[in-house]
């Protein structure tokens, strides 16, 4: 997926990221997986390596088949961050928070089924850590 297409980023940070050669969320993941590569982009974009750790999160979660910028950032909301994180959740109490999260802010049209998230989760814990902090 194209850097300025990702949820929250948009043409004025996607610009930013581009010039410092981020074009793709590949791109991000690879270039912001580590403390140190967060600074870097953040020096070089002059984007808050906050903002940058965030993306690069919903990133890492858009590594899960089904899970793209909309689910992740659900996830987020739902105080799931990380896929070290989504590893460690239970399915049923996940889908639970979900619904509620969404209640709420109307992230999504279209919430993933109980079956997708016991699927996501799944897929989670067969993952290695991609992020580190």
């Amino acid at each position: 997926m194209k850097i300025r297409e990702f949820r929250g980023i948009g043409l004025t940070y996607g610009d930013k990221l581009v010039n410092a050669g981020v074009t793709m969320l590949s791109d991000l993941l690879t270039k912001g997986k580590t403390p140190s590569g967060r600074r870097d982009l953040a020096f070089r974009t002059g984007i808050e390596e906050s903002k940058i750790l965030k993306w690069v999160n919903q990133a890492d979660l858009t590594r899960i088949n089904g899970v793209g910028p909309v689910y992740s950032e659900l996830f987020e909301a739902s105080g799931v961050d990380t896929v070290n994180e989504l590893k460690n959740r239970n399915p049923d109490n996940l889908m639970s928070k979900i619904t509620e999260v969404n209640n709420l802010h109307r992230i999504t049209a279209s919430l993933p089924t109980p079956h997708q998230v016991e699927g996501f989760v799944n897929e989670a814990r067969t993952l290695e850590p991609m992020v580190e902090y």
